[in-house]
Order: C-alpha cells, then sequence, then structure tokens
C-alpha cells in the first residue's frame, strides 16, 4: 500500500500566549488522532519538528537559516500514512487536528 507524507505547515507565532494547559490539550488531540490511525492500520511515524525553520543547503556551500518562503509560516512536523491513493491520504489529512490551526500538504512517497 503507497506511503503518504503529511506535512504539518503552520505559523509559530500562533502559539506564543497558549497557556501549557492549552498546550497540553492541543497535544492530546494530535495523539487520540494518531492512535486511532495506528488502531486503523494507517500510521507509519510521525514527529514534531523545532520552530526554527532549520537550515537550507544549495549546491555551492550556500547555507542560509529557513524559513525559506516569504512568511513566517514553517514545516511543523509530519506524520506518514498508509492510504490506497491520494484521496484516501487526503482523508486522513481531513481528520488531523492540524487543520484547526494549520493547513496540511500530502506528498506520496516514491517506492524503493
Amino acid at each position: 500500500m503507497p506511503q503518504y507524507l503529511l506535512l504539518l505547515h503552520e505559523d509559530p507565532a500562533q502559539y506564543a500566549d497558549v497557556s501549557p494547559e492549552e498546550m497540553q490539550a492541543i497535544v492530546a488531540r494530535y495523539a487520540e488522532w494518531s492512535r486511532g490511525l495506528r488502531e486503523r492500520g494507517r500510521i507509519v511515524g510521525g514527529q514534531k519538528l523545532r520552530d526554527d525553520g532549520g537550515r537550507h543547503v544549495r549546491a555551492g556551500g550556500a547555507v542560509t537559516d529557513g524559513p525559506y518562503v516569504e512568511g513566517k509560516e514553517v514545516l511543523g512536523g509530519f506524520f506518514t500514512v498508509v492510504a490506497d491513493d491520494y484521496d484516501g491520504a487526503v482523508a486522513i489529512a481531513r481528520e488531523c487536528p492540524h487543520l484547526s490551526n494549520g493547513w496540511i500538504e500530502v506528498r506520496e512517497v516514491e517506492p524503493t
């Protein structure tokens, strides 16, 4: 079955005023969602990325700090899921709690 990356884009500034209790509630929603995917055999893995935007390396050795597009959004994390096709992967993404504060890019993983 094909694998898809759900790339979670967000503006980290939106969490600046979130209390620790609110952050725990947000994390709990993601944990509940991913647990449901695990029970259905649809999740391969996932990780939260640091908000700093990372580094961008180009040919010739140039290294710049991210984010890499105009704006304040960063790639905040990702999940790898399995689905029959893009429609199935998009259906999984539509259930993700991330859509309440960001957007999700869905990309199929090239089989090796």
